[in-house]
Order: C-alpha cells, then structure tokens, then sequence
C-alpha cells in the first residue's frame, strides 16, 4: 500500500517545523510503511515509555531530540525512569546508572511533558476519555485505556512513543479502527462462584489465563458477576499484558465497547472458545509460584504503581506489626500517590512497620536489589512473571493479606482457602 501523508506530514518530514520534528516524522513515516498503513491521523494525547534508561543508547536518543528542540504538541505523561533520583543511594544502583538514568529523565522532561513518572498514567488528571485517540506506550497501560476506558491506542514501542508526541500523529491502523477492536477469543466463566469473582486474587489469575491463551488477540469474557474496582481492573490488564500481548479486553456487560456477546464480537464467530472454570484458575494461580519451600526474602509490591487506594488498603494490615528482620518489604509507586499516601497517614504506617517506598520506578527498571534477594513474594502477576527471567529470582504469589502475614512470620504463609478444591 502506498502511504499517503498530509500537507502538514509533509511540511515536517521536509524539516519546516525544526529538526526534532523532522527526525520524529521520517521514524513514524517508516513505521507506518512497515505496518502497511494508508495514512496518518491525528492524536489528542500520549504517554512516554522511553523514559526507561536501558542503555547509553536510550539516553543519546532522548537527548538527542532534546538538542533539536524537541517539544511535545499533545499533552503528554511520562512512564517510570530507570532510578528513584531521591533515594536510589538506599539500594546498590550503580552511580554511573543513577547519572545516566536521570539524565534522561531531564530529556524528556525538557520536550514539555508531565514528569508523572507513572505506568499507571489512567490514574493521574490527564486520564483520557471515551473514543479519544492516543499513543500510549507501556503495556498495562495500554490494555487498561483500551479497556477499561475505551479510548484508542496502538501498542507503541519505546521511541516510537516520543515520536507520535512530538508530531501529534501516528499511523491510521490496528486499535484506532473499530474494525480492528473486535474480540477474537471467547472465554467463558463456568462455575466461577461470586465470591471468587469478587476476590482480588481473581483478577491477576484470570488476567495471566487470557495473556497465555490469547497472546496478541482480543479476548471476549462471558459469566462475569460483578464489576471490578479500579485497582482490580489494572491487576488484570497488567497479567494478560505480561503473559501475552494482550491490549484489548472485553468483558460482557461490564466494559464499554462490549455491552452484549455480539457488540464486543461485533457479530463475528469467535476464533476460539475457551471454558474457564475452577480448575483452570487454579493452574494460572500455581503457574504464578516459582519458589519451593518457605523462604521469603523480600516483599514487593506496586507493579503497577500503588494507588492511593492501595496504600489506605494496606494500612491498617500493616497497624501494630512490624516485619521479620530478615525480610525487606518494598512498594514502588509515583511521587504523586506516594504524597497522597504521606497526607493520608498512609506512608507513617508502612515507614513503622518497617516498610520502604520507592518512587518514579521500579524493581524491573532500575537495578536496585542486592543479590542476597533470591525470594520475592508479590500479590502482582506482572512481577511474578518478570522476576524470574529479568532479576534472577524465584516468586511467591498471594493476595495482600498473605504477603503482609508472610512478612511478619519470616516464612511463606498463604490462605488457599478460597482456592481449594
């Protein structure tokens, strides 16, 4: 297909608009050549997951637009960095790595976006709304405003994100199409009881099932009883966006582009039917825990960020306990949520209970573990799933509840009660 660009495409890939703006366009003109688009269109919002430092390479090429003048032209929120530039010396990150991490934090923060160092970007002010076009980069992030809020992105690799900021355009094709949005692969809930449903286990464990089984297709899910709350939404977009590729959920009767069976499949026959029932549940659950034995060296929580719902949640578990000595507990989480935490009393009851908070980043992102840690337990599927192959260590899996009493015991202590056959 031949790609065919506007009079204002043209005018910045000719370099009428700056440098910056020319060297965003020739990389969004080839991708759209490569994704075999027609046009390009127009978005009215995005979110930066380049600011992750992985390298000197990501650094040069943040500041190297920041050279050119770079600005972003749409309002744009910025994903977690590659360090917490406040407290990192708390943690073995190398010096060299804080340095170069924040030196592109300053890059991106100087193009005129919002140093929201947050993957969770839908629960800032610059949440977007229904049917609103945006390129968002980091995949739970990408799931949930596909799902949850039904505005539409592409998933947008790092540097392609920044580019579609500066330019405000991006290529006409895959989720910004309805035709595109429809759901592929049925799940259907047997025998879920609502008690599980309504559990907050169910949501990472239902998310990791659909990510394994659906990789990159729209999954379709029928059977559920109730609505999930904010935080259970984004525990089940991060899951299936970790063990898959999944950045569209639609759940009957619950999310909005899927108010029937047949609007979210928009009349199409499903590509696949998959029964989900207890017995499935429960293999994802165990397929979470990679540890053997009782161990527990660090809890870690936050993936993605700690709401401030999350902290007035985890407060009151926390009152009048304190953690075994030999087990760190850790909440990553923004500096914007964390303040709320702090005015809310919030962060005095995980500082007493011997808790730490890490913001703008996270244990995936930035190399902040000692290598005595080689036992995570987490309530978070995207952590259980990453830890593994990106920090080296084996995961335990258990809801809030299970972690805060697995950090005060010294040892692994989970209620499978709801759980057992």
């Amino acid at each position: 297909m031949t790609l065919t660009l506007s009079s204002e495409d043209r005018a910045q890939l000719a370099g009428e608009r700056g440098p910056a703006n020319r060297m965003a366009m020739s990389i969004l003109v080839r991708m759209a050549e490569i994704s075999g688009a027609q046009t390009l269109m127009d978005i009215t919002a995005a979110h930066i997951d380049s600011t992750i430092y992985t390298g000197e390479a990501t650094m040069e090429f943040a500041e190297r637009l920041a050279s050119l003048g770079a600005k972003v032209c749409v309002p744009t929120t910025l994903n977690v960095s590659g360090v917490d530039e406040h407290n990192w010396q708390k943690w073995v990150v190398p010096p060299e790595w804080a340095r170069n991490a924040r030196r592109q934090m300053v890059a991106y923060q100087s193009m005129g976006a919002v140093p929201t160092w947050t993957c969770a970007p839908y629960q800032t002010e610059l949440k977007p709304s229904f049917g609103q076009q945006i390129a968002w980069g980091e995949s739970n992030a990408i799931c949930f405003a596909n799902t949850v809020i039904g505005a539409r992105t592409e998933r947008y690799p790092d540097l392609m994100d920044v580019c579609a900021a500066i330019t405000g355009r991006v290529p006409a094709s895959g989720l910004h199409l309805t035709e595109n949005r429809a759901g592929q692969v049925l799940f259907e809930l047997v025998d879920v009881p609502r008690r599980v449903q309504q559990d907050e286990e169910f949501y990472p464990v239902l998310g990791h099932l659909l990510g394994h089984i659906a990789q990159e297709r729209i999954p379709v899910v029928t059977g559920m009883e109730v609505t999930p709350e904010e935080d259970q939404f984004k525990a089940l977009c991060a899951a299936s966006a970790s063990s898959g590729a999944v950045a569209l959920i639609h759940l009957v009767g619950v999310t909005p582009e899927a108010p029937t069976l047949e609007a979210a499949l928009q009349g199409r026959a499903p590509q696949q039917t998959v029964n989900v029932s207890m017995t499935e549940l429960r293999e994802a659950r165990r397929a979470l825990t990679t540890a053997v034995g009782e161990t527990v060296d660090m809890v870690v929580l936050g993936s993605p960020h700690f709401s401030h719902a999350e902290f007035q949640k985890l407060a009151p578990l926390l009152a009048g306990k304190h953690r075994h000595p030999n087990v760190q507990f850790l909440v990553t989480s923004s500096r914007f949520m964390s303040h709320l935490a702090e005015q809310s009393g919030s962060l005095a009851a995980l500082h007493d209970f011997g808790g730490s908070v890490t913001v703008d980043t996270c244990v995936l992102a930035t190399p902040m573990l000692p290598p005595e840690i080689n036992v995570l337990m987490t309530n978070s599927a995207k952590y259980a799933y990453y830890a593994p192959g990106l920090l080296n260590t084996q995961v335990v899996f258990g809801n809030l509840e299970d972690c805060v009493r697995s950090a005060v015991s010294g040892r692994v202590s989970r209620d499978n009660s709801l759980w057992e056959e």
